[in-house]
C-alpha cells in the first residue's frame, strides 16, 4: 500500500507540474482542500476511486497510469506549510499593527499640539483592522471563516457611528444590529457549492441502455 502511495505521489506531482498547476488550483477543480493535495503528494494518503477519475480526466491519463510506476521518485521533505502559514500571519498582523501605530501616533501629536485626548481615532482602527483582515483572509484563505470577519465589521462601524454622535446618545442604533447581523448570516449560505456526483461506468450505462431499450420493446408490442 506504501509502494502505491509512493507511486501515486511521483506521478500526480509530475503531471501537476508540467501542467503548470499549484495544489491549490488542482484542489479546486477537485473540491478539495490543498492541504489534501498535499498528503497525496507527501505519499500519506491515496484519494478515493471518484477522486482518481477526476484527476485522470483534469490530465487526460488513464486511472491505470496514475497507479502504476514510470520512473523512481523519492518523497519530498516536508516543504513547511506551517511557516507558510506562519509568514502570512505575521504579515496580516503587521498591516494591522500598522494601522494601531498610526492611530498612536496621531493620537498623541493631537494630544501634545491641541492637549485634547481624541479616544475616538482607536475605535475607527477597529473597523480599518477588520477590513486589512478581510482582504487578506479573502486573497489567501478563500474567504474562510469571512462571515465572523463581516458580522465583527459591522458591528464595530455601528459602533463607530454611535461613539461619533455620542452627545446624541442614539442607543437605538443598536437595534439595527439585529437584522444587520441576520442579513450577513444569510448572505454567506445563500449558495453552497455541490460536490459532483460520481459519472456512471461505462457497465452502467450499458444496462440502463438496454433496460430502456426492453421497455421501448414492451411498449411497442402493447
Amino acid at each position: 500500500m506504501d509502494e502505491l502511495k509512493t507511486i501515486f505521489a511521483s506521478n500526480l506531482i509530475e503531471l501537476r507540474t508540467n501542467a503548470g498547476m499549484t495544489q491549490a488550483e488542482l484542489a479546486e477543480k477537485l473540491h478539495y482542500t490543498d492541504k489534501a493535495v498535499s498528503k497525496w503528494e507527501r505519499a500519506e494518503s491515496l484519494p478515493d476511486v471518484y477522486v482518481l477519475k477526476q484527476i485522470s480526466q483534469i490530465f487526460n491519463v488513464t486511472v491505470d497510469a496514475l497507479l502504476n510506476l514510470h520512473n523512481q521518485w523519492t518523497p519530498p521533505q516536508n516543504i513547511g506549510t506551517e511557516k507558510e502559514t506562519y509568514s502570512r500571519m505575521f504579515i496580516v498582523l503587521s498591516a494591522i499593527s500598522l494601522i494601531w501605530t498610526l492611530c498612536v501616533v496621531e493620537f498623541v501629536i493631537v494630544w501634545i499640539l491641541l492637549e485634547q485626548l481624541q479616544w475616538i481615532v482607536f475605535a475607527v482602527a477597529v473597523p480599518l483592522s477588520l477590513i486589512v483582515l478581510l482582504v487578506f483572509n479573502s486573497c489567501w484563505y478563500k474567504g474562510k471563516h469571512n462571515m465572523y470577519i463581516v458580522g465583527a465589521l459591522v458591528l464595530s462601524l455601528v459602533l463607530l457611528i454611535y461613539l461619533l454622535l455620542l452627545k446624541y446618545n442614539f442607543w437605538q442604533m443598536f437595534l439595527v444590529l439585529i437584522p444587520a447581523e441576520l442579513l450577513v448570516y444569510l448572505a454567506f449560505h445563500i449558495y453552497r457549492p455541490r460536490r459532483p456526483r460520481a459519472a456512471k461506468t461505462g457497465s452502467t450505462a450499458g444496462r440502463e441502455e438496454k433496460q430502456s431499450g426492453r421497455e421501448k420493446k414492451k411498449k411497442g408490442s402493447l
